[in-house]
């Protein structure tokens, strides 16, 4: 009885037509579509049980719920919250990489804002890619999925005009977090932009019971820090944060264009 109020209760979440092609798809071949054979994946990622669900986001049980995870723990509105992000794009990119990008559906907002734009995926989880290929090709948009870590995307550097990093830094140690920022460093041109959306590090603080709800291995540790410190470490300038939501923080930063002497 237990296991068919909960299947009832995903199928009312994900949506009977979304859930119909969960039930059915061949996860594995579907898979290995992305997954490069040669990736390791780091301890940090690996021994954690995310959310959760055992093997974390290397169960595809991740990526089938973490869309309504990511629309309860993102108040008032998950879409909203996105949006800022958006918002927060001061230039007309024409080549974009968002890490860790999960589902993608920051991806497919960033695609839609900029049609024109090279817009790319990458994501430590195939299942996570598989889903957020589903939802591309739902919304009929062309958009590269790459399998890859965040701290080290093997991606050709000074390539990007805008990097973005969605509700990722607080699913890594933070070592791991600013690491992926001075890769982000190293992926951006002169005159590009990075923005961070993920937890607001203050609220976060005093918040240790949401934390534990969620199951979040790194949560506490994310926001004992701050990221405008790590931005800045890495060499970003103009960094400034603002927060977004009831508990979720905006951070954004530019790379600088060398003065010729």
């Amino acid at each position: 009885m237990g296991k068919l109020l909960l299947k009832s209760i995903v199928r009312l979440l994900i949506g009977e037509d979304r859930l119909l092609f969960y039930e059915t798809i061949d996860w594995q071949h579907q898979s290995d579509r992305f997954r490069k054979p040669e990736l390791v994946y780091p301890h940090y990622y690996s021994s954690q049980n995310f959310h959760g669900i055992e093997n974390g986001y290397l169960n595809r049980v991740a990526a089938i719920t973490y869309d309504p995870v990511a629309a309860f723990a993102s108040p008032p509105n998950e879409a909203w919250i996105r949006q800022q992000l958006i918002a927060a794009i001061e230039c007309q990119p024409t080549k974009i990489l968002d890490l860790g990008c999960g589902t993608g559906s920051t991806t497919l907002m960033l695609k839609q804002a900029f049609p024109q734009a090279v817009a790319i995926g990458l994501d430590l989880s195939p299942y996570m890619l598989v889903v957020a290929d589903y939802k591309a090709r739902q919304a009929g948009l062309n958009i590269q999925w790459q399998h890859g870590l965040a701290e080290n995307t093997g991606l050709e550097e000074v390539a990007f005009d805008l990097v973005t990093v969605s509700f990722l830094l607080h699913e890594t140690p933070p070592k791991i977090s600013q690491l992926i920022l001075r890769e982000c460093f190293r992926l951006i041109k002169p005159g590009g932009q990075v923005i961070v959306l993920d937890g607001n590090q203050k609220r976060l603080r005093h918040a240790n019971w949401l934390i534990k709800i969620f199951k979040e291995p790194y949560s506490k540790a994310y926001a004992a820090e701050s990221v405008d410190e790590w931005m800045r470490a890495a060499g970003f300038v103009s960094v400034q944060t603002e927060y977004v939501g009831w508990i979720d923080q905006l951070t954004r930063g530019t790379k600088a264009i060398a003065v010729k002497a």
